[in-house]
């Protein structure tokens, strides 16, 4: 049985969203910290990215972030939170992956949907049975219908329906995240 430890957040760097987002991931990233899970992510002190991180952060929480140096010119890592640099975006994707026992994906841009396709891809590919959790349904709703035409279009099979779970809360992101992971049996 496995439990949740380390948990990679997805989200958006820009700070001219709307306060909800924003809210929203000062809310996951407080959540997070008050279960004793850390929370991994892409560095970046701005957006629903510094959000999320502070908000754990002062909640006693445990973070880390990794954050290729290239980026440090549009969104500096915030120096009290543990953040590793690497040369390229794919080796930080790749630590984010590697510190992450599941995966929560809030709104945000491309950068956010291009990770969270990355890794529903490896997921597509057996690389991997970590759990993925899309939050606020109605900003993911897009994305689902997406998925729903590639499905009906037959280039990704039905079960893929399974590969991600939507939720609108911090909470029920964590609880169904715990419960999948409480379910699985490892070697």
């Amino acid at each position: 049985m496995a439990c949740l430890t380390s948990v990679c957040v997805y989200c958006g760097s820009s700070n001219q969203v709307d306060s909800s987002y924003l809210q929203l991931a000062s809310d996951m990233g407080h959540a997070i910290a008050k279960r004793g899970i850390r929370l991994v992510y892409g560095g970046g002190n701005v957006g629903l990215m510094g959000a999320s991180s502070r908000a754990a952060l002062e909640a006693g929480g445990e973070v880390l972030g990794i954050m290729p140096h290239f980026l440090t010119k549009w969104e500096k890592p915030n120096p009290a939170i543990e953040t590793r640099m690497v040369k390229t975006m794919h080796e930080r994707k790749w630590g984010l992956f590697a510190e992450s026992d599941a995966f929560i994906v809030l709104p945000g841009g491309i950068g956010t949907l291009e990770e969270v396709v990355e890794t529903l891809s490896w997921q597509r590919l057996e690389l991997h049975q970590k759990p993925v959790v899309l939050v606020g349904c109605t900003f993911w709703q897009p994305f689902v219908d997406l998925i729903e035409a590639i499905i009906a279009a037959k280039f990704t099979p039905a079960g893929f329906r399974h590969a991600f779970f939507c939720v609108e809360t911090p909470t029920e992101a964590l609880d169904h995240l715990q419960s999948v992971l409480s379910q699985r049996h490892w070697p």
